[in-house]
């Protein structure tokens, strides 16, 4: 008999119906309970082969002493560490503007890479203890059968069971499953038994399954496990705080170093375990791998990290003392001393500064303005094998620009281009910088020529410090025409407009002025802020355009923007004399508008914060710096909730940050309480009354993506089942046929085809000028189809042609006229859904060319000829020949278009 015998024989016998199945069973679990693997990494990528296991049932003589009792308490743990370690000797290359990097490649620091202490044992009872033949029976067949079901059919199983199964016979159940490797099954059970009346907490056991999750990356579900332990009153074993640090750190989701973080200090501070050497060797490498100006703000981290290094025994390794110096020499106010404490150290343990080191402390000094010690550091770059470094010459140009020297700023960057050959952006940058700040009119001017010359970008920060000079000297026209060469190069920002908004001012061209203000006004990526209102608004009260000034006014209260507090002064007279109730710029709440996209970006995944009362919330928009729609979208939000944005949020330089919070208040407590119930995210109950096009089109803006295809697909981070359900509901009630997709806790709403291109048409009007192009969905049979020509062509009988074949649920949510006072059979309005019609019946015939052509044989006989001849243009549009099947009549079309234009 071979193993798939033996597996029907399991799936069509209950075990309570065939005693005589009871020695056949048996015998493979004996052997299933002598099967005991080591957890390595790699062993996700070599599963034990369950068909052998089960060939070897049949064997007419079994070993009895294979059967050991304690062979379910002792699952191995010798390769806990394995992936640390792994982590802990990879080597990474030095970027000139990366991060640091850590390697462990000491033979000292090898040894003691030791694995964290094992998880405790787990007590439970064998089979053969187990007193009930018909229990032994059933909960073999759970073991057998659960596994090879999903979540929903897995649950269902179970409830079938639980009148008779205990604490025991679920224990049992998922260590059986972690042992072949199901630990999804096995997380499933546990997750079904924790919500059962007799279970009991069992720390052993939920300690053995956060590991075995988190040594398969399953970082969530090990996470949920972690949570419960704590929700307990307990403390995680070492094990379990190893274990999903590492298992953050191997996740690639935004936020999970930070979370690795957090896991790594309660495992400190809360449990006083002693991590290994690989652990914090690994975190600190990850701290330092990120750009200078994203890591920065882990210093305090590696600090921590180091402080339980050296108070641990440990050895550290050179790279933990470079990796410390060059976070201090990213800060914005550089700790010199500690830079000086840490370099001493490294030479008391022996250790050489490396190249990377000698340069971050040559940053350090440039900050510092410390030249003595930049004139050490550079002729010890000097004297090494190869040349300094690009980011070298930098560093002493900003020293000498620092003490006023910007001369000799100037020689360095000429003795750059003459040891290098040529000049880095960053070095024409810092030079450029330097000499408008100095006033060097010609040379900067000269400078810039030839960096525009060399074809290098970006141009935009030069072109800012050009400009602020001129404004500072009061060059106008030398001001515009680099505006106007900046606009033909760059693509410019807010902040180029806002120095030619002023220039414009102070110059009294007041006319120019308010055409830039419009223009900023109009233009999504670029917008108005408060620099800029403040600024026209003094232009027009300066001016006497009192008129004008207050529609800037009544703006700024819209915006929530702050007035200057002269210029009130003035507006305060104003208008007093033409309003008897004066607008509060500032009242916090939240528009019609601002409303319906917060709902489309908490569907998209925003975040919302809470205290512990629950009283205050606060809203995070982070946007993803590498995307270029949220590089767009992240103005127009800035901007939308610019009232709402904690002070430390609102940079006074004009760039926006790509993370930005509210403040803390109360007024976002029903999206909280909506959105975020328990600090996570779910879907609202009532979210089939709020999905709107303006909702859908910030959901596809923020949380969406456009694949090549032309399909469209909108993300639904930590949704439910049900949740998705009213959503797809809604959806549809609107016409749009959706698919959905689940991956982890995310799930994928997709719109293929047409039903993307119908999705397409009812966001468009809200989606931002600047990512219309982008974001534009579209197939190539979609893109044939003119619906600019076609649509006038469409008369009323054949759109009443068209409704007819539409469901009731298709034309759900327009308006319907009442006939005969309401008593009679409801007609819809066709001037307020012809374009809907038509668009659904255009978008039909990419996918059924012969239904169009019955429609235009129907149409024939009640129909003036207008709707045949567009019926017509479009098949010859999209190449599409009526066959005798379509044309069942032998009907001339060509005859019928022809008399159409006659009639016409």
């Amino acid at each position: 008999m071979s193993a798939s015998s033996y597996s029907s024989i399991l799936l069509l016998t209950p075990p309570h119906h065939h005693n005589s199945m009871r020695n056949i069973l048996f015998a493979p679990l004996s052997l299933l309970r002598t099967l005991t693997l080591p957890l390595s990494f790699n062993h996700r990528f070599h599963p034990p082969n369950h068909h052998h296991f089960l060939l070897r049932a049949f064997l007419p003589q079994h070993n009895k002493h294979l059967c050991t009792r304690n062979t379910l308490r002792c699952f191995s743990a010798s390769s806990h560490s394995s992936f640390v370690e792994q982590l802990a000797h990879d080597t990474d290359t030095l970027d000139s503007d990366g991060g640091f990097t850590v390697n462990d490649d000491n033979s000292n620091v090898k040894k003691r890479l030791v694995s964290p202490s094992p998880s405790p044992a787990v007590e439970v009872k064998e089979l053969e203890d187990m007193p009930e033949q018909w229990r032994r029976a059933r909960i073999a067949w759970l073991c057998k059968e659960l596994p090879n079901h999903k979540a929903g059919t897995l649950v269902r199983i179970l409830n079938q069971h639980k009148k008779w199964m205990r604490q025991e016979d679920a224990t049992y159940v998922v260590l059986h499953c972690l042992r072949i490797r199901d630990n999804l099954a096995a997380f499933r059970v546990y997750k079904w038994m924790i919500q059962q009346h007799w279970y009991r907490f069992d720390f052993a056991l939920v300690t053995k399954l956060a590991d075995y999750l988190g040594k398969e990356r399953t970082v969530a579900k090990c996470r949920e496990v972690y949570d419960d332990i704590l929700n307990q009153g307990r403390v995680p074993s070492e094990s379990t705080f190893h274990i999903l640090v590492v298992a953050y750190l191997s996740a690639p989701v935004q936020g999970s170093l930070e979370e690795a973080c957090s896991i790594y200090n309660r495992m400190i501070q809360l449990g006083g375990y002693r991590p290994t050497v690989s652990l914090h060797n690994t975190l600190f490498r990850a701290l330092v791998s990120k750009p200078g100006g994203s890591s920065k703000h882990y210093l305090k981290q590696a600090e921590f990290i180091y402080h339980n290094l050296s108070t641990c025994g440990l050895e550290v390794h050179k790279d933990i003392y470079g990796g410390l110096i060059w976070l201090h020499s990213y800060q914005d106010t550089v700790d010199i001393e500690r830079i000086v404490w840490l370099r001493k150290e490294m030479k008391r343990q022996g250790f050489e500064e490396s190249r990377d080191v000698l340069v971050s402390i040559l940053r350090a000094s440039s900050k510092v303005a410390d030249l003595n010690l930049a004139e050490q550091i550079w002729l010890q770059l000097s004297q090494s094998d190869c040349s300094p470094p690009t980011q070298a010459f930098v560093y002493k140009m900003e020293t000498y620009a620092n003490i006023g020297e910007h001369m000799k700023s100037f020689d360095v960057f000429r003795d750059m281009k003459i040891r290098l050959g040529s000049a880095s952006t960053a070095a024409y940058h810092k030079i450029i910088e330097v000499l408008c700040k100095a006033q060097e009119i010609n040379l900067a001017q000269e400078v810039m020529q030839e960096f525009i010359n060399s074809s290098m970008k970006p141009l935009i920060p030069s072109y800012a410090d050009l400009m602020n000079m001129y404004l500072n000297n009061g060059l106008h026209e030398k001001l515009e025409l680099t505006f106007l060469e900046c606009v033909e190069t760059c693509q410019i920002n807010r902040s180029i407009y806002n120095m030619y908004l002023d220039s414009l001012v102070k110059s009294s061209n007041l006319s120019k002025a308010e055409e830039i203000f419009n223009q900023m006004l109009s233009t999504v990526t670029v917008g108005v802020n408060t620099k800029s209102c403040n600024l026209i608004l003094s232009a027009y009260l300066n001016s006497g355009e009192f008129v004008k000034a207050e529609k800037i006014y009544d703006l700024m209260c819209q915006k929530k923007y702050d007035i200057d507090s002269p210029l009130m002064e003035k507006l305060d007279y104003i208008l007093s004399l033409s309003r008897t109730v004066v607008k509060k710029p500032l009242s916090l709440k939240l528009s019609k508008e601002q409303r319906e996209i917060l709902v489309g970006l908490l569907l998209g995944g925003l975040k919302i914060d809470s205290d512990e009362a629950r009283k205050n919330h606060v809203v995070l928009f982070e946007l993803q710096e590498d995307s270029d729609v949220h590089l767009i979208l992240k103005n127009h939000l800035f901007d939308l909730y610019h009232e709402w944005l904690h002070p430390s949020c609102k940079p006074g330089d004009d760039e926006i940050p790509f993370r930005f919070y509210t403040v803390s208040h109360s007024y976002f407590g029903f999206y909280a309480e909506q959105f975020w119930p328990k600090g996570g995210p779910t879907i609202p109950k009532l979210i089939h009354r709020w999905i709107s096009p303006r909702v859908l089109a910030y959901w596809y803006m923020y949380g969406g993506h456009r694949i090549s295809s032309g399909d469209i697909l909108l993300k639904v981070k930590g949704g439910n089942v049900d949740g998705v359900e009213k959503i797809v509901k809604t959806l549809k009630a609107k016409s749009l046929d959706c698919r959905v997709k689940k991956k982890g806790k995310t799930f994928w709403i997709g719109f293929l085809g047409s039903n993307a291109t119908w999705f397409w048409k009812l966001v468009e009007p809200y989606i931002l000028d600047d990512l219309k192009d982008s974001l534009e969905a579209g197939g190539d049979n979609l893109e044939k189809i003119n619906f600019d020509r076609l649509l006038p062509l469409i008369n009323q009988s054949m759109l009443r042609l068209m409704m007819s074949s539409l469901t009731p649920r298709e034309i759900s949510g327009f308006v319907y006229v009442p006939e005969n006072d309401g008593r009679g059979p409801n007609r819809c309005d066709i001037s307020k859904v012809e374009e809907f019609l038509a668009t659904r019946w255009l978008l039909g015939v990419a996918r059924q060319a012969e239904r169009v052509g019955l429609l235009i044989v129907e149409a024939m006989p009640q129909s003036n000829g207008f709707a045949v001849k567009a019926a017509w243009e479009l098949f010859q549009q999209n190449t599409i020949i009526l066959s005798k099947d379509v044309n069942p009549f032998g009907l001339d079309i060509e005859m019928q278009l022809d008399s159409c234009n006659d009639m016409k």
